[in-house]
């Protein structure tokens, strides 16, 4: 029987080495605690102030475990945020979503034509479409909102202020949220698409529709999926936009902004004492009631980022942003 072969014993490394190894690995061990702290201390924080009795606040002897726990607090936001019950948050919801598609839809197709179209001006149109990013939004509305105050339509004028189609159309012409950073993205995820995928199609015989719609569009999953979480992350927060153009729609994050402004205290603190029936309610019960209005609005945004984490991980280091 022939003898087994011996693995060659290894030298020892250095304790300079190993040293150095240790270290390094403490280091991003400590970088690494401090920045999940960071992050999740501020909700930690929150959490014994929401589950906490109104009458207890203020207390401090309470620092984190709650003397008497209650969900009034949760009680309390939902009946002054929530006018139409759990539909304001479906339709919230589906606005945020609604709008996201839009923007995808716009933003592919710009992406795709700077990207990949040779026509005068396309280098251009591209730097203008940064040049909308890096201004400062505020320097747009005056303008925005004077177009759409005197919208022009097939001869005649109509005021679309106050009416959610004036948010669709913000992300149709590609004014929407962020709407510029979209289009940057895919423009870039296009230009580093393979020509070839285009020549194969014309050999098949297919048009330039085609070629976009059945081959470009369907490769572009990285990019669709980072616009998407994205997109829809920042149009369901969004409180700009739907503050001046549709105020009374059923927008959470406008809602919640609106509700729970320091002028409203006052408000805020007289409906729990009145529907609650406590002797008294201070600033730490506002703050108490903003604070669980701001973990309600955080629930859809949990779930979408349960569901989609796998692609935005996935994908959003192959969606085009550098190259």
């Amino acid at each position: 029987m022939s003898e087994k072969k011996r693995k060659p014993n290894r030298p020892p490394k250095p304790a300079k080495v190993v040293m150095k190894h240790a270290v390094t690995a403490v280091f991003f061990g400590v970088m690494i605690a401090g920045m999940c702290f960071t992050m999740i201390y501020p909700i930690v924080k929150l959490l014994p102030n929401v589950f906490s009795s109104l009458l207890d606040l203020g207390n401090p002897d309470v620092i984190w475990i709650p003397v008497n726990r209650s969900t009034l607090s949760f009680t309390a936001a939902w009946r002054l945020t929530m006018k139409e019950g759990i539909m304001t948050i479906a339709k919230s919801v589906g606005y945020a979503a609604f709008i996201t598609l839009i923007q995808i839809f716009v933003s592919a197709m710009v992406g795709y034509a700077i990207a990949r179209v040779n026509f005068p001006g396309a280098n251009l149109i591209f730097v203008l479409v940064l040049f909308v990013f890096l201004v400062p939004p505020q320097a747009l509305l005056l303008s925005q909102y004077i177009h759409f105050q005197n919208f022009w339509f097939f001869g005649k004028v109509y005021n679309l202020i106050g009416r959610p189609v004036t948010l669709y159309l913000l992300a149709l012409f590609g004014f929407g949220v962020n709407q510029s950073l979209f289009i940057f993205v895919f423009r870039q995820f296009f230009k580093n698409t393979p020509k070839e995928l285009e020549e194969a199609a014309l050999i098949d015989g297919c048009g330039f529709n085609k070629t976009y719609f059945k081959v470009m569009l369907p490769n572009a999953k990285p990019a669709i999926a980072t616009v998407a979480v994205l997109g829809f992350v920042w149009n369901y927060g969004d409180t700009y936009y739907t503050g001046y153009f549709d105020p009374d729609g059923p927008y959470l994050g406008y809602i919640l902004n609106t509700t729970f402004q320091s002028a409203n205290q006052q408000f805020v603190t007289n409906a729990i004492m009145t529907w609650y029936k406590l002797p008294l309610a201070n600033a730490f019960a506002f703050d108490a009631v903003k604070q669980a209005g701001a973990l309600i609005y955080m629930v859809p945004l949990l779930i979408f980022y349960f569901i989609t984490q796998h692609w935005l991980v996935e994908n959003v280091e192959n969606a085009g942003i550098v190259g």
